[in-house]
């Protein structure tokens, strides 16, 4: 195997955990932000700390990411398929940024994988996306939007006596937990992505096999990469989640962390499951706005984030299928 080939591949691999950073930090903290919880630099400060910490707790998402989608062919073709699947997850990551469009990074790879697999010609597990892609990606929002609505009523019968004003500055100072808990959540969940491609690689390559465990040094870059992407910030993105579904105030904006943080967890223990942070983060905002009134969210809004989500894994796949197109005219 060209070692060339195989670092280019995890490079990119590493390119893209930095762009899932900061396509998705505004999962982890938009809403302490709008609220007024934290300085957006705190607020990047400590996520991207807690993403860090999160990739080390654990790897079964990295264990379905690696095994569990797509049958990768030993030596040059197999890698053309990786590098491909990260080019197709890498480009809809910055359309969707440029956008403001809070879409999936980790559905921009699953879409990336496929597209790349099916150009190559290579088996795809359909059990396997189904089970641990598709299902959660439609389970996560429906579960997302149900718990944060019951976790806010819950809020605000617990809280009905108390003073108002109090009450949201004590949420506020509450929402530095239940941000961290997200950020934490999004290191768990992401930096694992990762980890399985560039697994999946060394696989690839003969450097090692799936029983070995995961090297030290590709959870540390994969870790340190995402955190770095995190600080970096995306701003776009941001605005989106914090004020245009709805304006949040720190009851809500906690609610909707502690929810999306206790769904992140579930299922990376329970399930081993690979979900979106994005989805479970911004159907938990649509769940809690939707306590106050039902048109308090900005389902118009809305409606476009989840028309994003639909078409993330289709056209990932179409840009990963172009660029394999590429990869074996010029190097296969």
């Amino acid at each position: 195997m060209d070692t060339f080939a195989l670092v280019v591949t995890i490079a990119v691999a590493l390119f893209f955990t930095y762009t899932n950073g900061f396509h998705d930090s505004a999962n982890a903290i938009a809403t302490s932000v709008s609220t007024r919880a934290l300085t957006p630099r705190a607020a990047l400060a400590m996520a991207a700390a807690m993403n860090l910490l999160g990739a080390f707790l654990g790897n079964g998402v990295a264990k379905t990411v690696s095994e569990g989608l797509i049958e990768t062919p030993a030596g040059s073709k197999g890698m053309g398929i990786l590098f491909s699947a990260l080019v197709g997850a890498i480009v809809w990551n910055l359309i969707t940024w440029y956008f403001g469009l809070p879409s999936s990074s980790s559905h921009a790879l699953f879409g990336g994988l496929v597209g790349a697999a099916l150009a190559g010609g290579t088996d795809v597990l359909w059990n396997g996306v189904l089970d641990k892609v598709v299902i959660p990606m439609f389970a996560s929002p429906v579960v997302g939007l149900i718990v944060g609505y019951l976790v806010m009523t819950a809020i605000m019968w617990l809280f009905r006596r108390s003073n108002p004003h109090k009450a949201k500055r004590g949420f506020r100072i509450a929402q530095t937990v239940s941000a961290a808990g997200m950020a934490l959540g999004h290191g768990l969940q992401d930096a694992q992505k990762t980890m399985g491609v560039v697994v999946m690689a060394l696989v690839i390559s003969g450097h090692q096999t799936y029983s070995d465990p995961i090297p030290v040094w590709v959870k540390i870059v994969c870790a340190v990469m995402l955190s770095l992407g995190t600080y970096a910030g995306g701003w776009r993105i941001m605005r989106t989640l914090g004020r245009k579904i709805i304006e949040l105030d720190p009851p809500q904006g906690f609610a909707a962390e502690t929810t999306g943080a206790s769904i992140m967890f579930t299922t990376a223990y329970l399930f081993k499951a690979p979900i979106s942070t994005t989805h479970v983060i911004t159907s938990a905002i649509m769940g809690v706005g939707a306590t106050k009134r039902v048109k308090a969210v900005r389902w118009g809004v809305a409606k476009n984030i989840i028309l994003g989500w639909f078409i993330t894994m289709p056209a990932a796949a179409l840009v990963a299928a172009g660029a394999f197109g590429v990869v074996n005219l010029a190097f296969l």
